[in-house]
């Protein structure tokens, strides 16, 4: 926001402040003041006339010139190729100090010079907000007859006697983005009575208009539209024009100022076009339109559909809230028009313009949003300074579609709730001053101290808004160093936040490195999602294409990592992460990992473990082991699941209580032909029922001090027989005294019947009581024989 001092003065007494007391005062306040900018800068100027203009004898293209500035006469050296005689000019005389020099009297090739003739760049006006025919773009300045010889006031005349504040405007004070508002605001800053134009009601004139509006789009729910049948286009005042100038507008005409200034003072956008180029007297908003479109600015754009656009007869005539179209623009002679003011939806408005990069002064505005009687406000306003600057006659009535839906807000407050909130003790009366001062209109009902909130003040909403009104306007430095009153909690993790901490450490503990990825996704991740089990989400409005989705699993940004990593010569790629992941309706915290290479690859010690299915599923079980949940809870079962990215026969799925929790093993190899990478172990677990399943408290197994006894023995079964299932057996059968129960062996081929496997198991037995000789062991080693062979029809492998 680019507040005007000059401007404001206007509207607040600010002659007894200086620059650095009012900046001070508004950073106090809660703004934050970006840049302090000098329309234009100099001293020692004074008008002159040119009484003589030769050319120079030693160049062909500088002048020796004889200037008038009343008390004396100056030689003075110029280049400028307007210079002639009997010019008035500005003269910085010896001593002036510009914004990039200082004038020093001189001799230029032999001929000496006192001072210099300016143009307006020289004096720091931004060369942009110089009319297309200004003298000042190639020379010096030329100065009509309001100035006269020996004139010091220059800068005054020239309306660049302005100090333009560079405000950040917060998301959250929208207000500020108008000159009304923000004056409003400045009142209340400084504490000084502030007197803005009466314009209310000014656009209640006018005959019975057939011009239709209509809205075809949620985006539009109000809009208004005023056929004026009687303008003149001429020059705007000085005052419209050296405003616009200290917002960074360059002046046009009149109704094209008009339009600008108003959207500066109240904050709404205003649209004039041509009434000739309506015929149809329709305008109805749309979004379904999909082409090109040029715009104002003779720019073609990429409309799509969802952008709101400004039709006529179905023919799009502006880009809504951003920029009009060329077709309907006011032309220089123009002599009817149609005032168009509208609230369209913030969000969709900032969409558009950052999409097709076009963010005008009117889009900063709508993206920010609106208060909701700007519309009136801004119609009002227009009405008023078009028939005072635009001879405008022929009003026809406002037509409007939609309403702004506004309800004026009470906001109640008590003493004791604010000055235990803020630590201060304020008087009923302090706070009284501010309210008043904000233009809130308090009243006093018992202990209560209700505010009637402006229209424009869209930021209160609850009493503690009100609290922090008062803070700042009472000067955040005044407030007592206090401690906030809140209830005593006990510290400690959440089941999710102990959970996520002890698999970290345990994966960490493995050798396995924690990566972080992006929660956004482009649409070729998205589709790659293991487990789900709802709809993928998009974001609203999306940085990039890269970034359009939230992520449903963690599989492809892991493998990503991956890829990058090997593609930098990295081995023994081993990671993990642990995430949320989001569906519609759905939030899960999710494990993955991803193995490659050794996990364990010691040259010292010339240790070395290569990834598989059986290594995977070793690190899963110890993690789920170590975290409270059993094998007996924890099952391992066949994938039938999730085959497209996982080998069919190198996979399996994790369940807990016949609930599926994870997939784990090798990946897919035509999928992992598609991403240029070879075997690949992946696991996904979700981590929100490990995170309330009641976990066995882990402990420390006792070592039994009697020696241990194995058993090997070989089976042939089915081979569709899980060799899970029998050593579920096994244990079942051996009870207590089975400690371990491993697969050393499976074996298909020669000896062995075509439909059949032979799986080798060692058993372990142990006792914490006593030592197992044989006759404890053989009865038990036989039964379980013989319930394998009962149960599984296997038989005995010799």
């Amino acid at each position: 926001m680019l507040l005007s001092l000059k401007w404001l003065n206007e509207f607040i007494d600010i002659n007894d402040l200086s620059v650095e007391e009012i900046c001070d005062k508004v950073v106090k306040a809660g703004f934050e003041v970006e840049e302090v900018i000098r329309l234009a800068s100099g001293s020692n100027l004074v008008v002159g006339k040119v009484i003589e203009c030769k050319d120079h004898p030693d160049s062909d293209h500088l002048h020796v010139t004889k200037v008038d500035i009343g008390n004396e006469i100056l030689d003075i050296v110029c280049g400028a190729p307007n210079c002639k005689e009997g010019l008035k000019v500005i003269v910085a005389k010896v001593g002036a100090k510009l914004p990039e020099i200082e004038i020093k009297k001189g001799v230029i090739r032999g001929v000496e010079s006192n001072g210099m003739l300016c143009s307006l760049l020289e004096l720091g006006v931004d060369k942009t907000l110089l009319p297309d025919n200004s003298p000042s773009l190639s020379g010096i300045e030329e100065l009509d007859d309001r100035f006269e010889i020996g004139d010091t006031n220059i800068l005054e005349k020239l309306g660049l006697d302005d100090t333009i504040l560079d405000l950040s405007i917060y998301a959250n004070r929208p207000d500020c983005m108008s000159m009304f508002a923000m004056a409003k605001e400045m009142g209340a800053i400084l504490n000084k009575e502030v007197k803005l134009p009466d314009y209310e009601g000014k656009a209640n004139i006018g005959d019975k208009s057939d011009f239709v509006v209509k809205s075809d789009t949620n985006n539009c729910p109000h809009f208004l539209a005023k056929v004026v049948n009687n303008v003149t286009i001429k020059e705007s005042p000085d005052w419209i024009k050296n405003y616009l100038k200290a917002n960074n507008i360059k002046a046009i005409n009149n109704l094209v100022d008009i339009s600008n200034i108003v959207m500066l003072e109240t904050g709404q956008p205003l649209h004039f076009y041509d009434l000739r180029s309506n015929p149809h007297k329709e305008i109805t908003v749309k979004d379904d339109y999909e082409g090109d479109y040029v715009a104002l600015d003779g720019i073609t754009y990429k409309i799509k559909k969802g952008d709101m656009m400004i039709t006529s007869n179905n023919q799009p005539i502006g880009i809504a809230g951003i920029m009009g179209g060329d077709a309907t623009k006011i032309l220089d002679d123009t002599t009817s028009l149609i005032i168009e003011a509208a609230l369209f939806n913030n969000a969709q408005i900032r969409r558009t313009a950052n999409r097709i990069g076009l963010m005008t002064e009117s889009a900063s505005r709508f993206s920010k949003g609106l208060e909701p009687l700007a519309q009136e406000k801004a119609v009002d306003r227009a009405v008023e300074l078009l028939i005072k600057y635009g001879d405008a006659k022929g009003f026809e009535e406002t037509v409007e579609y939609g309403s702004n839906n506004y309800q004026p807000l009470v906001v109640k407050e008590d003493l004791t709730h604010l000055n235990t909130l803020i630590g201060k003790d304020y008087t009923k009366q302090e706070v009284l001053d501010v309210l008043n001062r904000l233009d809130f209109k308090p009243e006093i009902n018992g202990e209560e101290i209700l505010s009637h909130i402006p229209s424009y003040r869209t930021d209160i909403k609850i009493r503690e808004d009100i609290d922090e009104e008062i803070a700042r306007l009472t000067d955040f430095d005044d407030l007592n160093a206090t401690l906030p009153l809140m209830p005593q909690t006990i510290g400690g993790l959440s089941n999710i936040q102990r959970l996520r901490r002890n698999i970290k450490n345990i994966l960490l503990d493995n050798g396995l490195q924690e990566v972080i990825t992006y929660t956004l996704v482009s649409k070729n991740f998205i589709e790659e999602s293991l487990l789900k089990d709802g709809e993928n989400i998009e974001v609203s409005s999306p940085l990039s294409e890269d970034r359009r989705y939230i992520r449903a699993s963690l599989l492809p940004s892991l493998l990503e990592t991956l890829s990058y990593n090997l593609d930098h010569y990295n081995e023994n790629i081993n990671i993990f992460e642990i995430s949320k992941v989001y569906q519609k309706d759905i939030e899960q915290e999710r494990l993955g990992i991803v193995l490659n290479g050794n996990l364990i690859n010691s040259n010292i010690k010339k240790t070395k473990v290569e990834v598989d299915f059986f290594v995977l599923k070793a690190l899963l079980l110890d993690v789920l082991s170590k975290l409270g949940f059993e094998f007996g809870r924890i099952s391992v079962v066949e994938n039938d699941l999730e085959t497209t990215y996982f080998h069919p026969y190198q996979s399996a799925l994790l369940k807990m209580e016949n609930k599926v929790i994870g997939v784990f093993g090798k990946l897919h190899p035509t999928y992992l032909k598609s991403r240029k990478l070879n075997d690949i172990y992946y696991a996904e677990i979700i981590l929100d029922d490990l995170a309330h399943g009641n976990p066995s408290k882990t402990k420390a197994p006792v070592v039994s001090k009697y020696p241990s006894v194995s058993r090997d023995i070989s089976i042939v079964v089915k081979e569709d027989i899980k060799a899970g299932d029998i050593i579920k057996t096994i244990k079942k059968v051996g009870g207590n005294l089975i400690k371990n129960v491993e697969v050393f062996d499976v074996y298909q081929g020669e000896h062995i019947d075509e439909g059949y496997k032979s799986i080798s198991f060692n058993i372990l037995y142990e006792s914490n009581k006593e030592t197992l000789k044989n006759e404890i062991i053989e009865p038990i080693n036989n039964k379980i024989i013989d319930e394998i062979s009962k149960t599984y029809d296997a038989n005995l492998r010799s």
